[in-house]
């Protein structure tokens, strides 16, 4: 039997060992799409990074970001120490400012008094609003690279519930098929190598929709499934300005040329976001015809990303 050597996991507690700066190291690092979501899949957001350092009156937020696929608004804020009031108060001056949906408070250690006056916000703020606190460890094995773990310290009230009924069969049907849906995409599309070069995966969510990440916090693609329609959908999902919209527009006829698709443009006037469009019906009795309409999705998603990204 061979005989297998173990070693010891330990913790790195001086963080700014790694990150010496807030600003200039650690909201960098956070707001880039690997590690955001690796902090999205724990606390159970799809996060979009819109502006670092959000100016708010005289302060700025560290992130700004989005509920990937809604204009939820969502405000992080780090702080390589323990919790303290000050920064309590910097959360809920910025939630405010911004009129965020969700706040994430990163820490090194939550205090016991700060962890309940985050429990006591979620207790007594609306359900549309959500305070996240969590912890960010560092760990090493012998000189091994070193390795960051976030930990959802508290979570809005029935948060991790309403998660856990979302993976189990209490969920409804129709939502069960969009997330078996969109997992086997995922496994069928990031083995082509072209295109799990060009795109990052993110995790299959139970929704019609499937958001992919351009490089770019002014848009990003989205992919939708119509199971009433039969038919799928890939769309530039431009996020709230219209400037990029139009000077797109301007280009209609280049891009349309270039991709060989013709496009439904939608400035949407009374709404922040614009959208770029295009359909194509495919039937999906069974996960055996897949392939085809993922395919298409592919296709035209590699094309929004290199061809539309030329003229932004």
């Amino acid at each position: 039997m061979t005989k297998i050597e173990l070693s010891r996991l330990k913790e790195i507690s001086d963080l700014r060992s790694v990150w010496p700066h807030e600003a200039s190291d650690f909201t960098p690092w956070l707001a880039q799409e690997k590690n955001i979501e690796y902090l999205a899949d724990v606390i159970g957001l799809e996060i979009t990074v819109e502006e670092k350092e959000s100016s708010i009156g005289e302060f700025s937020a560290d992130i700004l970001a989005k509920e990937t696929g809604t204009d939820r608004k969502i405000i992080i804020e780090n702080q390589l120490e323990n919790t303290n009031h000050d920064h309590l108060g910097k959360i809920i001056t910025y939630a405010a400012g911004k009129n965020a949906s969700y706040i994430v408070w990163i820490v090194k250690r939550a205090r016991e008094e700060h962890k309940a006056a985050v429990e006591w916000l979620n207790e007594n703020t609306t359900d549309d609003i959500g305070f996240f606190l969590c912890e960010i460890k560092l760990y090493q094995i012998d000189d091994s690279k070193i390795a960051p773990m976030f930990v959802a310290v508290s979570t809005p009230n029935g948060w991790k519930k309403e998660q856990k009924r979302l993976e189990s069969n209490e969920t409804s049907k129709s939502k069960q098929d969009y997330e078996k849906f969109w997992n086997a995409f995922c496994d069928y599309a990031w083995k082509n190598q072209r295109f799990a070069k060009t795109f990052h995966k993110r995790k299959a969510q139970p929704n019609h929709w499937y958001s992919l990440s351009i490089g770019t916090s002014e848009a990003h693609v989205q992919l939708i499934r119509f199971s009433r329609a039969s038919a799928v959908c890939a769309e530039l999902y431009i996020s709230n300005n219209k400037n990029v919209f139009d000077q797109l527009y301007a280009c209609k006829d280049e891009i349309e040329e270039e991709t060989g698709i013709k496009f439904d443009w939608y400035r949407l006037n009374k709404k922040k976001a614009s959208v770029i469009r295009t359909n194509e019906n495919f039937v999906f009795q069974n996960e055996d015809n897949f392939s085809e309409g993922f395919d298409w999705l592919m296709n035209v998603s590699m094309k929004i990303k290199t061809i539309f990204l030329k003229y932004m």
